[in-house]
């Protein structure tokens, strides 16, 4: 026994200079620089045969009609560490052509450019240009549950540029809040001076249940026509099986018609299901109703403004783990002719679309 404890006080200086050297070497995980890719390649057949090959004003993803080309496709690098964090991802297609016509001829194809420092733990202030922090559907096609997006996701943001402070309060709730340029916006409107705020709320009590809120309050008016828009985003994700999700958007929004004379209204409810048959097919369904009787977010120039069902239905194929096929029918019906066939108003838009998706 004697040999045994003296065998282990031998050991002592050892073990401890050990723990010390580790104590030493430990410390905040080393910066890493990672860089990735996007590309959604898409053919569109509208059946009232648009002439110009532009469909509908107020869709801006797969607005193409019978054309091969490219919606989105984007190189993003991110730089992560401890303390600093920023992305830089630079883009090309009809997304950025539509989404960013009104900006500045250098920042159209900017996809996403952002910097972040970590200013207390789980707080980070990031600061540029960023994805939205409204809605539940993505610019990235293959992250959504259909191939084409709502017409509510269509008419939000999908970018924003500004600043915003993300707590991460507990592993359930994280809580946001932003000063922004505007209303998807990356350069300021002549004439107005104003900064737009926002705030996203998000708590997912299981690793199964997503539920979100999100607000924005903003002038996009110039300052002597000034009318404030108030915006609420609220979705709930769903994975009700291993096989099957839903969720549930509803959006509604209040402008201002003039100051002191009352205010206008748009709101829009969407319903989204997916299936997994297996791991490398789907089916992705979509029904959705968007009222804008006022012009506010869509101008139809037809009485009684915009009131239009939508759906849609898509079959998914991925046959490798970075690969999307997919394959959409979609239908909208609205109440007032504002579709155009052969030259004249109708109410009803058909199409088929398909995209390849490529992520690495």
């Amino acid at each position: 026994m004697k040999k045994i404890i003296l065998f282990i006080a031998s050991l002592m200086p050892a073990i401890s200079m050990a723990q010390t050297d580790t104590a030493q070497t430990a410390g905040p995980a080393p910066a890493s620089v990672t860089f990735s890719g996007f590309v959604d390649a898409c053919y569109g057949y509208d059946f009232n045969k648009e002439p110009h090959h532009e469909r509908a004003g107020f869709l801006y993803n797969h607005n193409r009609h019978d054309e091969f080309n490219v919606n989105l496709a984007f190189l993003k690098g991110s730089y992560t560490s401890d303390q600093v964090r920023g992305n830089l991802a630079l883009m090309a297609g009809t997304y950025a052509q539509y989404n960013l016509a009104a900006e500045q001829d250098l920042l159209k194809n900017l996809y996403e450019a952002n910097a972040g420092v970590k200013l207390a733990k789980d707080l980070w202030l990031d600061a540029g240009i960023f994805p939205s922090h409204i809605g539940f559907e993505s610019a990235i096609s293959k992250d959504n549950y259909t191939l084409t997006r709502s017409l509510a996701a269509e008419n939000s943001p999908y970018y924003e540029s500004g600043a915003k402070l993300t707590y991460q309060a507990t592993s359930k709730w994280t809580l946001t809040g932003l000063v922004l340029n505007g209303w998807q916006n990356i350069r300021e409107q002549p004439g107005n001076s104003n900064k737009a705020v926002g705030t996203q709320i998000q708590f997912k009590p299981t690793d199964w249940i997503l539920l979100n809120s999100s607000t924005f309050i903003g002038n996009e008016k110039p300052d002597s026509t000034r009318q404030m828009r108030y915006f609420h985003d609220l979705y709930g994700s769903f994975q009700l099986t291993e096989k099957l999700k839903l969720a549930a958007v509803f959006d509604i929004g209040i402008e201002e018609k003039a100051v002191g004379s009352g205010n206008n209204f748009w709101y829009s409810p969407t319903l989204l299901l997916h299936y997994s048959f297996t791991d490398k097919l789907g089916l992705g369904a979509r029904a959705e109703y968007y009222q804008d009787k006022n012009g506010v977010i869509i101008t139809t120039g037809v009485p009684g403004g915009f009131t239009t069902y939508g759906y849609s239905l898509n079959l998914d194929y991925g046959p490798a783990a970075n690969v999307l096929l997919r394959l959409e029918g979609r239908l909208l019906d609205s109440q007032q002719p504002i579709f155009t066939r052969k030259g004249h108003g109708v109410e009803e838009a058909a199409s088929l679309v398909t995209s390849l998706a490529i992520s690495f």
